[in-house]
C-alpha cells in the first residue's frame, strides 16, 4: 500500500464496542447509590421485627402484624409505636428467620407514639440507635419494615425536612420529626428509618393518607430519651403543673404597655387540687406569658419548656394578672398514673 492510499476500513467485527454497552464502573452513582442501601438493609435487617398483638393462635392465624420493631439493646429491647400495641402488655414478634418469640411491654409513651418491648430470648441481632448527630435535607434513608404483613420490606428515599411537628393521639404536639420521602404503608409503623451506614435514625409512625412520598418518622434522639427513661425510671416522667388552660390571643395595648414579646399566651383556666399549681400562687385566670427566661404563645410553646425539666424542678412563671406583669416560683411535679 502508498503512503498516500487511504487506509481499508476496519472489519466490523473487530470494531471496539460503543461506550454505552461498558459495564458500570463501581464508583458510578447507581453502583454506589445500590450499595449503601444494600449494606444498610444488611446490617439493620436480622434486627426489624414483625409485632403481633395477641397470643400465638392470633399471631399464627394473622396475616401480618399489628406493625413493625427493630431491637436495640443486646438483651432483647426493642422499640416500635405505642398504637401498635396500645391496651395490650403482651405480644409476640418474628425475626426475619422465622423465629416467634413473646415480648412483653416495658413501657410506653403515647405523647410520642413510642413504646419499648423486651422480646424474651437471648443472643438476638440489634441495631445501634445513630448518635446525636443531625440528619441533613436530601440524606439518603432506607425504610425497613413489614407492611401489610410482607415481611422485610424495602424501601428508600430522602429526607425531605427536618423539625416537622405532630400531633399525637393524646393532643401533644411530637418536636423534631423527621419527614421523608421512604414509601410507607399500614405495617411499617414501629420500624426504623435507617441511614447509609446501617444506624437507626428514626422510628416510623406515620403517613398522610392521599399523599404521596410524605412519611413521617420519630427521631432517635427521641426514641432514644424515651428508652433511656423507660430502663431507669419505669417510665416516661414529664413535668406536670395540673391545670387545665387554652391559648388566648392578648390585646396589643396590653403587649406594648407590660413590653411582652408575644401576642398569644396561655390562660389559666382551672387547677387540679392535688397538682402543684394549686400548692402555689397560681390562681384562674392568670395568662402565662414566660417560664424561666423563654416565652410561652400558647400550649405547645407550654409543653415544650415542661418537657425539658424533670419533675420536682423549681420553674418561675411570668404571668399576667389582670393588667399586672408577676413572678410565681412553682415545684412542678409528675401527672398522675
Amino acid at each position: 500500500m502508498l503512503d498516500n492510499e487511504p487506509a481499508a476500513p476496519q472489519d466490523a467485527s473487530e470494531s471496539p464496542p460503543p461506550a454505552a454497552s461498558e459495564p458500570l464502573a463501581a464508583s458510578e452513582p447507581l453502583d454506589a447509590y445500590s450499595a449503601a442501601v444494600v449494606g444498610a438493609v444488611e446490617q439493620v435487617g436480622p434486627a426489624v421485627v414483625s409485632v403481633y398483638v395477641g397470643g400465638a393462635l392470633e399471631a399464627e392465624r394473622a396475616r401480618g402484624g399489628a406493625g413493625s420493631g427493630v431491637v436495640v439493646t443486646p438483651d432483647g429491647y426493642l422499640l416500635t409505636n405505642e398504637h401498635v400495641v396500645q391496651r395490650v402488655t403482651e405480644a409476640r414478634v418474628t425475626f426475619v428467620d422465622g423465629r416467634t418469640v413473646p415480648a412483653v411491654v416495658a413501657g410506653r409513651d403515647p405523647a410520642t407514639d413510642l413504646a419499648v418491648l423486651r422480646a424474651q430470648a437471648g443472643a438476638l441481632p440489634y441495631a445501634r440507635l445513630a448518635p446525636e448527630e443531625p440528619l441533613r435535607a436530601g440524606q439518603l434513608v432506607i425504610a425497613v419494615g413489614n407492611p401489610f404483613g410482607f415481611e422485610s420490606t424495602v424501601s428508600a428515599g430522602v429526607v425531605s425536612a427536618l423539625g416537622r411537628s405532630l400531633r399525637s393521639r393524646q393532643g401533644r404536639l411530637i418536636e423534631g420529626v423527621v419527614q421523608h420521602t421512604a414509601a410507607l404503608n399500614p405495617g411499617n409503623s414501629g420500624g426504623p428509618l435507617v441511614d447509609s451506614r446501617g444506624r437507626v435514625a428514626g422510628i416510623n409512625t406515620a403517613i398522610i393518607a392521599m399523599a404521596q412520598g410524605i412519611g413521617f418518622a420519630i427521631p432517635a434522639s427521641t426514641a432514644q430519651w424515651v428508652l433511656t427513661e423507660i430502663l431507669t425510671q419505669g417510665r416516661v416522667r414529664r413535668a406536670w403543673l395540673g391545670i387545665g388552660a387554652r391559648d388566648r390571643p392578648l390585646d396589643l395595648r396590653l403587649v406594648r404597655a407590660l413590653g411582652l414579646h408575644s401576642r398569644r399566651a396561655v390562660e389559666v383556666l382551672s387547677l387540679e387540687s392535688s397538682g402543684p399549681a394549686a400548692a402555689s400562687d397560681l390562681r384562674s385566670g392568670d395568662l402565662i406569658v414566660r417560664v424561666n427566661d423563654a416565652d410561652v404563645d400558647g400550649i405547645d410553646a407550654l409543653h415544650r419548656q415542661l418537657a425539658r425539666v424533670p419533675p420536682d424542678t423549681t420553674l418561675t412563671l411570668q404571668i399576667v394578672r389582670r393588667t399586672q406583669l408577676r413572678a410565681i416560683a412553682l415545684t412542678v411535679g409528675e401527672p398522675p398514673a
